[in-house]
């Protein structure tokens, strides 16, 4: 149905959120190296 259908969309988002979270560095100096560092290296970042 389709309440379990939304329900898997969001454990796949909290999923890919938390492996995007490990690789993000919130600091005010790297925040634009990180965000680069994902966007370029990472698997579907």
């Amino acid at each position: 149905n389709f309440g379990s259908l939304l329900g898997i969309c969001l454990i796949l988002q909290i999923l890919t959120g938390l492996f995007l979270a490990i690789h993000y560095t919130s600091d005010t100096t790297t925040a634009f190296s990180s965000v680069t560092h994902i966007c370029r290296d990472v698997n579907y970042g």
